[in-house]
């Protein structure tokens, strides 16, 4: 009997709790489309150039038709706000009341540069904004950065003194993220000091081979990595960086604490001197890396493309620029661009370190900063390696104006891709032609 009781409550629990988990999976199933399904805004500013390619030459006059809609229709009566001008020298800035939804404004431009509108719509006590920055003859923008003349000497001295610093490196797989064609691993190795580390994914065809390899370098900030699983199925080795000499396979929430606490502003670290900047270990560590894979991995010895975004895109250009075992690059909205534009009154890359205070009082600041811009590292690029550029027009972190500049430098082989409606971010569309291109030129696509 007591067997039976015991048989007949168990099953009567399970019973229940199978009830439970249905109808908790039910629940989920019933919530969670419901959530994913939350997309954009019915509120939409828009602001249109009248040219297609949202580009004009100095002295003509561009067009921007600026329209607030809700559920696709125009917006009666709607109060706004905008700026307009040069990208960070806006002059103009009215304020509206739209009767029908609509405005047009005109603007041009005497030299090469970007004239931006900003509109920020406030409806039922929230804002809404949309921009566009139209280009005038980008093809003649030229950076204010100034190479200095030991620019080159000076890198190629910090390599030589960390290669005195054996890499020691560690390997650690993590089979949770393997796959049946890609082997992934967490690895480590030394940078320009001893027990100075760069942490990284490594992610290696599971078949037999020399490879050709990729180096993924970082956006600004502290977080994990998951390493380029997809380019490496491919075919080609793929190693995913981060910079701040910390695992990359920890909790976020570490990432976090470390971002707003020992690493907050780290950018800003030492820029009174070229020695004590803190990205002198992580260009360094940059071409260390590419050391790691040439000893540590089955190159093939022959395509090694590099790439990154943002803090990662000035990561790209320093890399390509100090390094000829790159062949291809592909910086996407490059920071750290022409610090020094802002000080002439252009805009000027981020951190923008000299537009509030237009550069008083940081005449070593000033100094330094030629050392970590991406302008004079571009400036090393050669004949023999390929690149491939890409930006937003609306980007108001990556200003355009840095990027052309930049881009316009390069004596190389080079091809420019801009999506001017992007903000400081990719498009699906820009994201698979920036894969393909490195893949093709990496050799494993046609």
């Amino acid at each position: 009997m007591e067997n039976n009781h015991y048989f007949c409550t168990l099953k009567t629990y399970a019973t229940v709790t199978m009830k439970k988990t249905l109808c908790l999976i039910v629940s989920l199933m019933a919530v969670l489309p419901l959530l994913s399904q939350i997309r954009g805004s019915n509120i939409v500013v828009t602001v249109e150039p009248n040219h297609q390619d949202w580009t004009y030459k100095t002295g003509e006059t561009a067009q921007f038709d600026i329209e607030v809609r809700r559920s696709g229709t125009l917006v009666n009566n709607v109060e706004i706000d905008y700026a307009a001008g040069p990208e960070m020298y806006q002059t103009e800035h009215k304020h509206f009341t739209l009767k029908d939804g609509r405005l047009t404004l005109r603007g041009t431009m005497k030299t090469a540069g970007f004239y931006r509108v900003d509109v920020t719509a406030s409806i039922d006590g929230k804002d809404y904004k949309g921009a566009c920055a139209a280009a005038f003859s980008p093809e003649k923008l030229q950076p204010t950065t100034v190479m200095p003349a030991d620019f080159e000497s000076y890198w190629q001295e910090a390599i030589a003194q960390a290669r005195k610093v054996d890499l020691n490196p560690t390997r650690r797989l993590l089979p949770e993220r393997c796959t049946k064609d890609v082997n992934v691993y967490e690895v480590s190795f030394q940078n320009i000091k001893d027990n100075w580390r760069t942490y990284g994914i490594l992610c290696v065809p599971v078949k037999e081979g020399r490879y050709p390899a990729l180096l993924r370098v970082p956006g600004a900030g502290v977080r994990p990595y998951g390493g380029d699983v997809y380019t490496a199925s491919q075919g080609a080795i793929t190693l995913e960086i981060g910079i701040h000499g910390i695992s990359v396979t920890m909790e976020q929430k570490v990432y976090d604490d470390v971002f707003n606490g020992a690493l907050m502003n780290y950018w800003e670290w030492g820029m009174d001197s070229r020695d004590k900047s803190y990205y002198k270990r992580v260009v360094l560590g940059c071409i260390r890396a590419l050391d790691y894979i040439e000893q540590y991995t089955p190159w093939n010895g022959k395509q090694m493309g590099v790439s990154g975004s943002s803090q990662g895109g000035f990561l790209s250009l320093a890399t390509a620029g100090l390094d000829k075992r790159i062949t291809c690059y592909a910086p996407v909205h490059a920071a750290l661009c022409d610090h020094t534009a802002s000080l002439k009154g252009v805009a000027c890359g981020w951190p923008h370190y000299f537009y509030w205070n237009k550069g008083k009082g940081q005449d070593s600041q000033i100094e330094t900063s030629r050392y970590y811009d991406g302008v004079n590292f571009a400036r090393l690029i050669t004949d023999k390696q390929k690149g491939w550029f890409s930006f937003g027009y609306c980007d108001d972190v990556v200003p355009p104006t840095t990027a052309w500049a930049t881009y316009n430098v390069v004596k190389g082989p080079k091809q420019i891709s801009p999506y001017p409606m992007t903000w400081h971010f990719w498009y699906q569309e820009q994201w698979d032609e920036w894969e393909n291109w490195l893949l093709k030129e990496l050799g494993v696509k046609n």
